[in-house]
């Protein structure tokens, strides 16, 4: 049956009809779980994870500029190294209950973006993931200061933009679960790893008092749960 109809059987006879124009139906489950399993080794094994780590740093600091926006913030830039560190750079003055949740988010920021592109797969926009991170990478760029970021952005969105024209509908599938659970993976492995001595558990210890394992211990619940609900939104769907 080709992808992107459904089929049913009526009066002994099978017909089917195409689901909602311009989406496509989710893989199966067993092919979600095993592309799943493949984006699990690939965050585990040593050489190839600073690829990733590179990803999950981009919506790392992603996240901290969009909700600094949104907080309304000035942005003044961003930068991202090539051991995969990144700092965002906020305009004199960013501080209150605003500037903990900007710094908050971070370590969230991979996961949240993993969640929701799982979403847009199960409701069938698979190639709008596709589309959505190549906008907002661009929007990324126009923010990146001098540093290797300069040349891991690009770089990123060039990769999308050969998969949005060369690939067939099939691999493109393939990819963007591939790059959801890559995101949804590293914000956990990110988020264990880091643990009480991240950058931004100082930073918040600093604004409200608070030890920092408890925001340690938010960020690891935090993306976790992200992994058990993007999964099941992949591999069993709702």
């Amino acid at each position: 049956m080709p992808r992107g109809r459904s089929c049913c059987t009526i009066g002994g006879m099978q017909a089917t009809h195409p689901l909602l124009p311009g989406t496509q139906a989710p893989l199966p489950g067993p092919e979600a779980a095993l592309i799943g399993l493949a984006a699990f080794a690939v965050v585990m094994v040593p050489f190839l994870w600073p690829l990733v780590d590179q990803l999950d740093t981009m919506a790392h600091e992603g996240a901290h500029a969009a909700v600094a926006s949104v907080m309304g913030f000035t942005v003044l830039g961003v930068t991202l190294d090539q051991q995969s560190n990144g700092a965002t750079y906020l305009a004199p003055g960013s501080s209150g209950p605003r500037r903990l949740l900007t710094g908050f988010v971070g370590y969230l920021g991979p996961s949240g973006f993993g969640l929701s592109a799982a979403k847009l797969i199960e409701t069938g926009h698979a190639v709008c993931v596709l589309w959505v991170a190549a906008i907002l990478l661009v929007l990324l760029l126009f923010l990146v200061r001098r540093s290797f970021g300069v040349v891991s952005v690009p770089a990123a969105i060039a990769l999308l933009a050969v998969v949005m024209r060369y690939a067939h509908d099939g691999l493109e599938e393939v990819i963007v679960y591939g790059m959801t659970w890559l995101l949804l993976l590293s914000g956990a492995r990110n988020a264990v790893a880091h643990g009480a001595r991240a950058g931004d558990a100082g930073l918040l210890r600093t604004i409200t008092h608070l030890p920092r394992w408890l925001w340690a211990a938010l960020w690891i619940a935090g993306t976790l749960l992200a992994i058990a609900i993007g999964g099941k939104w992949l591999v069993l769907r709702s």
